[in-house]
């Protein structure tokens, strides 16, 4: 970006630029900007987005310098977490709806989905019950290894569960031959969507055409712990209702456990164990009415 940047400061002329990540924000005489690395080239993605009527990302102002975009700087409107929450349901339904077919696949197709959740599922199995053994022969355990000696059971019997669910969805899948998808924003969550004049789905990078099952995915990994994510979940379904395979993918992505890396911090190990934990007690309450309901039919 440096040399973009050298030559956006003689156009722009900032008298103040803040650099935050990827993104730089050039503050200048005739307004704001916002100077984002260019990862991919965003004009098709809004032109596609246009011709299905769906107008929420902020415009390009200049993609002519390598390796950087320019947008306008959004003054985004302060709301309540929870309140912007609902909002951003709404809007990311909004282009679910807009953008949905149904896309003729393989007999492959389904496999692949499979294989590739199924390699994880061993991955993290193998991997706990790995640092399971190397911890138990030790003679005095840090509080990070015995807090994981003490609840590796919980982190199992998750992968134990996703398994399972796995097996039973390739069931309902692997004669299907065709597989619903829409264009996908895939960096979903509350930090890149912006309310102001209009709403601003920003940060689209990473967009393209897939299962609409992976955006609710990432938003609940990245907001589980500070939403209620139950109602918006059902705010959701109430407008673009799933089938029955799509909402089991959906429960199976979201309870497989984060891997835990160790380092020499005993108080980054105990709070990254406490977040895991954390999170597959948050996924098993926001799951588990939905079994119930399919128990008692």
């Amino acid at each position: 970006m440096n040399r973009s940047f050298e030559i956006l400061k003689d156009i722009y002329k900032p008298y103040r630029y803040t650099i935050k990540g990827k993104v730089m924000i050039l503050e200048t005489t005739s307004g704001n900007f916002v100077v984002k690395t260019k990862e991919k080239d965003l004009k098709d993605v809004y032109r596609y987005l246009q011709s299905r009527n769906f107008y929420e990302f902020p415009e390009i102002i200049d993609d002519s310098r390598d390796g950087v975009h320019v947008f306008p700087y959004i003054a985004e409107i302060q709301s309540p977490k929870e309140q912007k929450a609902q909002d951003l349901i709404q809007s990311i339904v909004s282009l679910h709806q807009k953008t949905t077919y149904y896309k003729t696949v393989s007999q492959d197709t389904y496999q692949e989905i499979y294989e590739a959740i199924e390699s994880n599922i061993i991955y993290l199995k193998q991997y706990y019950e790995g640092l399971f053994d190397l911890y138990f022969a030790e003679i005095y355990m840090s509080p990070s290894h015995y807090f994981l000696m003490r609840n590796l059971s919980k982190i199992l019997s998750s992968l134990e569960f996703s398994k399972k669910e796995l097996d039973e969805w390739f069931s309902l899948v692997k004669d299907e031959k065709k597989q619903r998808v829409c264009f996908i924003h895939n960096n979903l969550s509350l930090d890149h969507y912006l309310k102001s004049d209009k709403d601003y789905f920003i940060s689209w990078d990473h967009s393209k055409i897939d299962s609409p099952v992976l955006d609710l995915v990432t938003f609940y990994q990245r907001e589980y712990f500070d939403l209620d994510f139950d109602g918006l979940f059902q705010i959701y379904q109430s407008k673009f209702p799933w089938n029955e395979h799509e909402k089991k993918l959906f429960f199976i992505l979201i309870s497989l456990p984060q891997k835990i890396s160790f380092t020499k911090s005993e108080f980054e190990n105990c709070h990254e164990l406490r977040k895991c934990l954390d999170y597959l007690y948050k996924t098993e309450e926001l799951i588990r009415p939905y079994y119930a309901i399919e128990q008692a039919q």
